[in-house]
């Protein structure tokens, strides 16, 4: 399953690259998250990892993140472990526009249960691509 959405933000890619990597404030603009369950101070960058707690379609369900790759203000690679061995990567892409960034989210995801699994994955994409277009509609709120 593949999530993309890009999104103008009128504010310089280091200040959305600065709240997009810094664990507490993920309350504050990700709509599906719940809790964070465990997180290092201050900024995240390459090798870090936090476990959250996720909440989706009315299910809570918990994930752990790790850093793969940090190109602070370009490019950010997250991958994910959750229940029932789901994976998720996720990719932040910065790209200056004028005065502004150009931020594109990339959301790639298995989803466990084999055919079953699959035959749901068009109405999780649906639920998923409502929370992403509200994420980031709440992070440019945020940002600007």
């Amino acid at each position: 399953m593949n999530v993309e959405r890009t999104i103008e933000i009128a504010a310089p890619p280091e200040q959305v690259y600065d709240l997009v990597m810094d664990p507490r404030r993920l309350k504050d603009w990700v709509t599906i998250h719940h809790s964070l369950d465990e997180a290092p101070d201050g900024s995240l960058e390459q090798g870090s990892e936090l476990t959250q707690c996720l909440k989706l379609a009315g299910r809570r369900f918990h994930v752990h993140w790790k850093v793969v790759e940090n190109d602070p203000c370009r490019r950010v690679v997250w991958d994910g472990r959750g229940p029932v061995h789901s994976h998720a990567r996720v990719v932040y892409e910065f790209e200056p526009n004028g005065g502004g960034t150009r931020f594109s989210y990339r959301n790639e995801y298995d989803l466990p249960g084999g055919v079953l699994g699959r035959m749901a994955g068009g109405a999780v994409r649906r639920v998923t691509g409502k929370e992403v277009d509200a994420t980031l509609d709440r992070l440019k709120r945020l940002v600007e």
